[in-house]
C-alpha cells in the first residue's frame, strides 16, 4: 500500500462504521495556550468537556500536527533518528458518549490485521494497570477484550497483553477534568517474530518495537480533590502516526520483510522531497543513522540533512498555509527557527540560498489533495520562504564566521560562551538551539546561563526603554481594591453619571480618583483611555485620562491638579488643590465622558477593525493583529505580513473599507460564553490572550468580527472616511499601517488640498494642469543634468590632463599626488582612473576635502605594482596619518579620514618618501 492508500483506506474504513469524516483543523489552534494543534483531539476538546455538544456521535480524520516548542518538542531530534517529526499527521476516529472500549479495540484489530494485514503475533496491547498512589482501577474491561482477542488469534494473552500504570497508560487533559486509561498497540518490528523478545521492548525506547495506534477511553473526571467520578457520558479519542505506519509499510515491504532497519522516511510521502534534495545537491540518500551528535560520517551527515530538509519543508510549508508566518516571539518565532535550521542543513550540503523555495512544489504535490489550503496558499509559502532565506541568507555566513573565530581554539567538551551565543542570536538571527547544534557537532555545550542572563538584560532595557507608567498598586489606606464596573459601553452625547469616590491614588507624578463604578473606558487592547470632568462641590475636576491597574480598577488621572497642570487639561481649566480631592473620598459626585474625544477615538477603532478585514482580504488570511493604538486624531495597525505592501494593495485595501464605511453598516456588540467561542473560524481571536468564561464580540455587518473590549460607532457611517497615511516594516515579518479617520481624515484631506493649490500656484498653473506642468519641468530638469553631466566629464578630462601633465618621474614610473575637488568618492575614483590611462604606467594618488572628511583614491599600473608599489598598502600609510581607514587590491583602494587639514602634507610626505626610496 502506498501512503496515500494506508490514508484513504483508515477513512473509508471508519466511515462504512458511520463516522463522519471530518477536515483537519488548522495548525492554528483555537485553544490560546497551545502553541501548535499538536494533536487530533483538539478541535474537539469542548465535546469531552461538555462545552458544547458534538454535531456528530462519531468522526474521523487525519489531523495536521506540529511538535515542536513547549511541552511536546521534537526539533531536536529530527534528522539524527528516523521517527521523530516536527510535522506529521495523526490518523483517530472518535466517539462521543456513542460506542465505548469494546467496539474502539475490536475495530482497531480488524483494521490492522484484517484490512491492512498486520501479521497478528506481531502486534502486542497495553492495559492500565495502576501503580500505589495512581488513580482509578485496574482496566479489566480492556483486558478482557483483548484477551478475547489474541485467544481468537492462537496467541497467548499473557504474552501479548503488556500492564502499564498512570505513566504509560492513564491519559489526563489536565489537574482536573475529563481522563481515563488508555490501550496502546505496539509492533513488533524485529527480524525475527520471537514473542518473548518483541514483548520485552514494549514501551522500552526502542525504534524495533514501537506504538502505532492508541485507544483513550475518557470515562471520568478529576476532582479538585484528587478524587475521581465516573463521567456521564463516555467518549473515545484514538490516534495513530501515520508516517510511522506508512513508513513500516513500505519498509517491511508489505508487513513482510523485517530485515532492514524501520524508518518512517520509507513511506512514499518523503521520496518526492528526497529527489529533490537529491536534484539540488548532487547527492544521494542512503538511509544511515549517526550514533550520536559528533564525529559523523560523511555519509551520515548527508543524511542528516535530507531527513532535515524533508521533515522541515513539510512543516514551514503546513504552517504559512495555515497563517503560521516566521515571527520573532510565541509560535511565530519557533516556525522561524525550524526554517532557520532548514537553510543551515542546506548549507551543509552546498546549497544556495533559494534552494528551500524548490522544495515547496513536492510538499504540495504530496499533501494538496488531502489539506487543500496548500495548493490555495502555495504563492504565499512561496514568497514568505524567499523573504527569510534572503534574510537569513545574508547574515548566516557571517555568524558562523563569528562561531569558528570564537571557538577555534577550544577542545571537545569545552563550552562555547552565553556572550557568544547571545551576540550570533541578537546580531547575526541564530537561533540559540542552532548554536547548541553547531556546538553539539564539535563536542561542545553552550554556557545557556549566561545566554539567559545576557536576555534577561535586554529585556530590562527594553522595559526601561518604554516610557509608560504603570500602575501596580494603591497607596497605603486604599479602601478598594475590586476591579471597577465598566458602564460606558453605550451612552448619550450629555448624559452624565453619579459615582462615589472610593479611593484617591498618589504617585511621585500623578493623581488618581477611583469610582464605585465609572463610564471612562480605561486604556486597553490598544485603545486609548476615556478624557471627561467630575463635577464635585460646584468645582470641575478634569479626568485627562483614564488607567486600568493590576487589580482592573479604574484609575482616573486628575488633569488639573494645582502645580502640576497637564496638557490634556482644558484651556481655562482652575487648578484644584490635593486637600479638595482628599474630601472627595466617600461621597457622589456627578461625572461625564468627553463624548467628542470618545468618538473620535471610536472611530479609528471601528475602522481597525475594517482594516484588519481589508488586509485579510487583500493580503490573505495569514495576516494576524499584532499591536495597536487607537487614538482621537490617528490609527496604528501592526500585523504579520512577510513582505512590504505594494502601493496598488494599499489602494485597494483602503477602497474596500471607505466602501464598508459608506454602506453604514450596524455595529453590534455581544457577550458570548468563551466555549462557543472556541472553534469558530469567523471570529478572531488572539494567541496569548487570557480570555475569560465570557468574551464579548464586535461584530461589523456579519463580515466582520473579532473579540474585543473597546468601544466603537454605532454603524460605519460615523466614521466618514479613513485614509492610510503610511506603511512600513517594524521586525521580520511585522507591519505597520498608519491611517487617520473621521476629522482627521477630513484635515489630512484638506492639507493635502492645500498643498496642491500652493505647488500648483508655484509653477503658474492650475491644480488640473499641474501633472502636465511637472512632466515639462522633470524633462527640463532632466536636460539640464544630462548637460551638467556632459561638462562635468569634459571638466574632469581637462583635470586629468592637467595632472598627468604634472606628474613626477620616479624610477621610470610618473607619480601624481594631488588634492583635488571631487563631488563625491566615485568622482574621485573616477578622476584617478583618468589620470592613470594618460600615464600609462604609473602611480596616482588624489585626495578630496568634504566639510570634516576626507576621501582618498589610490590606483597602480602593473608594472608599479611589480616595482612593489601596491594601492591598499599605500592607502593605509595614508589613513594613519589621516585618522582613518581604507584598503583595497594591489590596483586600486579607496579610504576616509578624519583629518582633511593633514590631506596636503599627507600626500607630499607620501610622494617624498616614494621618491626618496626610488
Amino acid at each position: 500500500m502506498t501512503s496515500a492508500e494506508i490514508r484513504q483506506s483508515f477513512l473509508d474504513f471508519f466511515a462504512a462504521r458511520g463516522h463522519s469524516i471530518v477536515p483537519s483543523s488548522p495548525l492554528l489552534p483555537d485553544a490560546p495556550n497551545l502553541l501548535f494543534t499538536n494533536a487530533g483531539m483538539n478541535q474537539f476538546v469542548p465535546y469531552f468537556l461538555g462545552d458544547r455538544e458534538a454535531p456528530y456521535p462519531r468522526a474521523a480524520d487525519t489531523q495536521k500536527c506540529i511538535r515542536a516548542g513547549g511541552k511536546h518538542n521534537d526539533l531536536e531530534d529530527v534528522g539524527f533518528d528516523t521517527y521523530h517529526h516536527t510535522f506529521f499527521e495523526m490518523l483517530g476516529n472518535w466517539s462521543f458518549g456513542d460506542y465505548f472500549k469494546q467496539e474502539s479495540l475490536e475495530w482497531g484489530w480488524e483494521l490492522l490485521t484484517k484490512v491492512w494485514g498486520m501479521p497478528p503475533k506481531r502486534l502486542f496491547a497495553t492495559v492500565y494497570q495502576p501503580a500505589e498512589g495512581d488513580p482509578a482501577e485496574f482496566d479489566h474491561e480492556a483486558a478482557a477484550i483483548w484477551a478475547r482477542l489474541f485467544k481468537d488469534a492462537g496467541l497467548d494473552p499473557e504474552v501479548h497483553l503488556v500492564m502499564g500504570n498512570r505513566k504509560d497508560n492513564f491519559w489526563m487533559m489536565g489537574d482536573t477534568g475529563p481522563c481515563g486509561p488508555c490501550s496502546e498497540i505496539h509492533f513488533n518490528l524485529l527480524p525475527d517474530d520471537d514473542e518473548t523478545a518483541g514483548r520485552a521492548l514494549v514501551n522500552a525506547g526502542s525504534p524495533r518495537c514501537i506504538e502505532i495506534w492508541n485507544h483513550v477511553f475518557i470515562q471520568f473526571n478529576a476532582n479538585a480533590d484528587g478524587s475521581f467520578s465516573p463521567l456521564a457520558a463516555k467518549h473515545v479519542d484514538t490516534g495513530m502516526g501515520f508516517e510511522r505506519v506508512a513508513g513500516i509499510a513500505a519498509g517491511t515491504k508489505g508487513f513482510t520483510d523485517f530485515t532492514a532497519e524501520p524508518s518512517n522516511y520509507d513511506a512514499d510521502a518523503f521520496a518526492p522531497l528526497f529527489a529533490r534534495v537529491a536534484e539540488l545537491s548532487g547527492k544521494t540518500y542512503a538511509g544511515t543513522v549517526p550514533t550520536g551528535r559528533e564525529d559523523l560520517a560523511e555519509q551520515e551527515r548527508v543524511d542528516v540533512a535530507f531527513r532535515v530538509l524533508a521533515d522541515h519543508a513539510r512543516c514551514i510549508s503546513c504552517a504559512v498555509a495555515d497563517g503560521i508566518l516566521p515571527g520573532s516571539d510565541g509560535r511565530n518565532y519557533v516556525i522561524r527557527r525550524i526554517l532557520r535550521r532548514c537553510i543551515l542543513y542546506g548549507k551543509k550540503l552546498g546549497l544556495e540560498t533559494g534552494f528551500f523555495e524548490q522544495l515547496i512544489a513536492p510538499v504540495v504535490d504530496a499533501l494538496g489533495a488531502v489539506f487543500p489550503e496548500l495548493v490555495q496558499q502555495q504563492e504565499v509559502i512561496r514568497r514568505v520562504i524567499r523573504s527569510e532565506e534572503e534574510s537569513f541568507g545574508r547574515t548566516l555566513e557571517r555568524g558562523l564566521q563569528v562561531f569558528e573565530k570564537a571557538t577555534g581554539g577550544l577542545g571537545a567538551g569545552a563550552s562555547v560562551p552565553g556572550a557568544v551565543a547571545f551576540e550570533l542570536y541578537d546580531t547575526y538571527g541564530f537561533p540559540l538551539d542552532m548554536t547548541q547544534l553547531l556546538a553539539a557537532e564539535r563536542g561542545m555545550a553552550v554556557d545557556t546561563g549566561e545566554f539567559d542572563r545576557q536576555m534577561e538584560a535586554q529585556r530590562t532595557r527594553a522595559r526601561a526603554a518604554q516610557k509608560k507608567e504603570v500602575i501596580v498598586a494603591a497607596t497605603e489606606g486604599s479602601t478598594r481594591t475590586a476591579a471597577t464596573p465598566f458602564i460606558g459601553y453605550n451612552i448619550g452625547r450629555s448624559e452624565s453619571f453619579e459615582v462615589e469616590v472610593t479611593d484617591l491614588v498618589e504617585t511621585a507624578d500623578a493623581v488618581y480618583l477611583v469610582f464605585d463604578r465609572s463610564p471612562f473606558y480605561a486604556e486597553m487592547g490598544g485603545q486609548v483611555g476615556d478624557r471627561g470632568v467630575l463635577l464635585a462641590d460646584g468645582v470641575a475636576v478634569q479626568i485627562g485620562n483614564t488607567l486600568r491597574d493590576k487589580a482592573g480598577r479604574h484609575l482616573h488621572q486628575v488633569s488639573n491638579l494645582a502645580g502640576r497642570m497637564l496638557p490634556e487639561a482644558p484651556e481655562g481649566s482652575v487648578p484644584v488643590e490635593p486637600p479638595f480631592l482628599k474630601q472627595l473620598v466617600g461621597r457622589r459626585h456627578e461625572a461625564g465622558v468627553n463624548m467628542n474625544y470618545r468618538r473620535a477615538v471610536q472611530r479609528h477603532h471601528t475602522a481597525t477593525h475594517l482594516l484588519h478585514f481589508a488586509l485579510r482580504k487583500v493580503l490573505g488570511p495569514h495576516v494576524r493583529q499584532a499591536g495597536s493604538l487607537n487614538a482621537p486624531d490617528r490609527l496604528r495597525f501592526d500585523f504579520s505580513h512577510f513582505e512590504a505592501v505594494a502601493p496598488e494593495q494599499l489602494a485597494e485595501i483602503e477602497a474596500i473599507v471607505n466602501a464598508r464605511v459608506l454602506d453604514n453598516a450596524e455595529v453590534q456588540a455581544y457577550e458570548l460564553p468563551y466555549a462557543e467561542v472556541m472553534g469558530r473560524k469567523d471570529i478572531l481571536q488572539f494567541f496569548g490572550e487570557k480570555y475569560g468564561e465570557t468574551v464579548r464580540v464586535v461584530d461589523i455587518g456579519g463580515y466582520s468580527k473579532e473579540l474585543c473590549g473597546g468601544t466603537h460607532v454605532a454603524t460605519t457611517g460615523e466614521i466618514g472616511s479613513v485614509r492610510i497615511v503610511t506603511e512600513s516594516a517594524i521586525a521580520a515579518g511585522t507591519r505597520r499601517i498608519e491611517a487617520v479617520a473621521g476629522e482627521a481624515a477630513l484635515a489630512a484631506a484638506d492639507a493635502d488640498r492645500a498643498l496642491l493649490r500652493e505647488t500648483a500656484g508655484r509653477l503658474g498653473v492650475t491644480p488640473a494642469e499641474l501633472a502636465t506642468k511637472l512632466d515639462q519641468v522633470v524633462q527640463k530638469l532632466e536636460a539640464l543634468e544630462k548637460q551638467a553631466r556632459a561638462q562635468a566629464q569634459r571638466s574632469a578630462a581637462s583635470q586629468a590632463e592637467e595632472l598627468a601633465a604634472a606628474a613626477s618621474d620616479c624610477g621610470g614610473l610618473k607619480v601624481v599626488a594631488a588634492a583635488v575637488e571631487a563631488a563625491d568618492p566615485n568622482a574621485l575614483r573616477t578622476l584617478g582612473a583618468q589620470v592613470l590611462a594618460r600615464l600609462g604606467e604609473g602611480v596616482v594618488v588624489l585626495g578630496s576635502a568634504d566639510g570634516e572628511k576626507v576621501s582618498v583614491a589610490a590606483l597602480a599600473s602593473p608594472a608599479a605594482i611589480k616595482k612593489g608599489h601596491h594601492a591598499g598598502t599605500i592607502m593605509k600609510s595614508l589613513m594613519e596619518r589621516l585618522g582613518g581607514r581604507g584598503g583595497g587590491k594591489p590596483d586600486f583602494a579607496m579610504g576616509g579620514g578624519k583629518n582633511p587639514a593633514d590631506l596636503e602634507a599627507a600626500l607630499a610626505e607620501w610622494k617624498a618618501s616614494l621618491t626618496a626610496t626610488g
